[in-house]
C-alpha cells in the first residue's frame, strides 16, 4: 500500500501561541511528530501542512518536507480538518504523479504517538480491509454511564446510566475515546468527506500515550510526563 502521512501545523493557535514549535522537554511540540513518521517502516511519505513560515521552517529543520503552502482559507479557526487532508492528498498527487491508497493524519499534538504506532495501524488496515484505523484510548473512570445532565441545578440520570448507584467501573462495559494521535483512512472514504467511512477500525493506545494537548496545562502536563519518563 502507498500511505501518505500529512502533519497538519497550522500557525494560529490561541489557547498556546505557536503551539507546534513550542519546545516540550528541549524539542519543538512537532520535532516529536516528524521522529514518528520518520520512524514507520510502512509509511511511503510524509509531509507538513502549514500556513505560517516559522513552523515550516522548524519542520525542515527536523527533517520534515514542506512541499508547499497552506491557503489561507485552509488555515482559519473554523477551517475543518478533512478539507485541509484533502488538498494535502490532492497536491500530492500531483507532485508525485502517483495515487496513494490511503492518507494518514498525524496531528502535532499528541508527542508520544510512536513509529509503531503509526505501522500498527497500517498493518491493521491493510490485513483488514478496512475504510479506515482510528487510535483510541480506554475512558477508564470517566465512564459515559457516570455522567449526568444537569436541570435547574438538579442531577439527573441519562437513559444509558448506571444499573444501579456506584456500580463498578469493572462492571460496565469499556469504552472508547478518540485519542488524536492516528487517523487512517482510505483515499477514496476520505474523498468522500469522511475519517471514518462505513468500517473504522479501532487502534487502541495506552492512556499513557494518549496526552493530546490543547490548552497551556495540557503542555506542562506533557512536559512533566516527558522529563519524568526521561529519568
Amino acid at each position: 500500500m502507498k500511505i501518505l502521512a500529512v502533519i497538519p501545523a497550522r500557525g494560529g493557535s490561541k489557547g498556546v501561541p505557536q503551539k507546534n514549535i513550542k519546545s516540550l522537554a528541549g524539542k519543538p511540540l512537532i520535532a516529536y511528530t516528524i521522529e514518528a513518521a520518520k520512524g514507520s517502516e510502512e509509511l511511503s511519505r510524509w509531509i507538513v501542512s502549514t500556513d505560517d513560515e516559522a513552523i515550516a521552517q522548524v519542520s525542515k529543520e527536523w527533517g520534515a518536507a514542506v512541499p508547499f503552502m497552506r491557503p489561507e482559507a485552509l488555515a482559519t479557526d473554523s477551517a475543518k480538518a478533512i478539507p485541509v487532508i484533502q488538498h494535502a492528498l490532492e497536491e500530492m498527487e500531483k507532485m508525485d504523479g502517483t495515487q496513494y491508497d490511503a492518507v494518514l493524519m498525524l496531528q502535532p499534538t499528541t508527542p508520544y504517538r510512536t513509529s509503531a504506532d503509526i505501522d500498527a495501524a497500517i498493518r491493521l488496515l491493510r490485513e483488514s480491509g478496512a475504510d479506515s484505523v482510528i487510535s483510541v484510548v480506554d475512558v477508564e473512570g470517566h465512564h459515559p454511564a457516570r455522567m449526568k445532565f444537569l436541570q435547574d441545578g438538579r442531577l439527573i440520570d441519562p437513559p444509558y446510566c448506571e444499573a444501579y448507584e456506584n456500580q463498578p467501573r469493572q462492571e460496565l462495559e469499556p469504552m472508547y475515546l478518540r485519542n488524536g494521535a492516528i487517523y487512517l483512512t482510505r483515499r477514496e472514504t476520505i474523498l468522500n468527506n469522511s475519517f471514518k467511512g462505513s468500517d473504522c477500525r479501532a487502534l487502541v493506545m495506552e492512556n499513557e500515550r494518549s496526552v493530546n494537548i490543547d490548552t497551556m496545562l495540557d503542555f506542562e502536563l506533557a512536559e512533566f510526563m516527558m522529563r519524568y519518563h526521561a529519568g
